[in-house]
């Protein structure tokens, strides 16, 4: 009994780190804010997200998972942090992120529901998968507008942005002029496949939320 409680106890203080683990994103936009959202914020954030958009839209997909999924899909970052995507390639944070939650589910009873339905988020296998992936893209994109909206950015004043010379990132930058509506057009490929998400990201474009 003793070593179930001990086991309980483990887990949840890891999984508290995301508590303090702060987003990078408004970080690396030198976001003027006095306070930035952690992991565990996004977390919850863009469970309230999915919900409200699967019951407003009428999807037909099992909302219980979904909400499981988003509650564990950042695990890894409890061992790696909140990866940008220029500090490593997609394959290579599969890889890391996969022995990152390995080594955190070791010891815990529900490791191998947890990591297949990890490896599902990742793979984006099932109709469930592919709408908890766009409800997290889609949270950082309303996110980054709150904060344009507070005026926490300043194009003109980005220094030691590691991006603001990528070419896709300028491509976008040059068109857009604002930060979150050009962090919107970045992201605008991973939603082609849904027709709601496009819809919610063109509204977030073209009005104050």
């Amino acid at each position: 009994m003793n070593n179930k409680i001990k086991e309980t106890i483990n887990y949840y203080k890891l999984c508290t780190k995301l508590k303090d683990t702060i987003r990078k994103g408004p970080i690396i936009w030198n976001a003027k804010r006095e306070r930035i959202e952690s992991v565990a914020e996004h977390i919850y954030g863009v469970q309230m997200l999915a919900i409200s958009i699967y019951y407003q839209f009428e999807y037909k997909l099992n909302l219980m998972k979904i909400i499981y999924m988003l509650a564990i899909h950042e695990l890894e970052e409890i061992e790696i942090g909140d990866l940008a995507f220029f500090e490593t390639t997609r394959e290579e944070k599969l890889i890391k992120g996969k022995k990152a939650t390995d080594y955190i589910l070791k010891d815990f009873l529900g490791k191998d529901e947890i990591s297949s339905l990890l490896d599902e988020y990742n793979e984006r296998s099932t109709e469930e998968a592919k709408f908890a992936y766009h409800c997290d893209k889609l949270e950082c994109d309303i996110q980054m507008k709150l904060y344009d909206q507070e005026g926490c950015f300043d194009l003109n004043d980005q220094p030691n942005n590691p991006i603001i010379n990528n070419p896709s990132v300028k491509k976008v930058l040059d068109s857009e002029k604002n930060i979150s509506n050009a962090w919107i057009e970045f992201d605008r490929d991973k939603y082609k496949d849904d027709k709601n998400f496009l819809n919610i990201i063109n509204y977030l474009k073209e009005n104050k939320i």
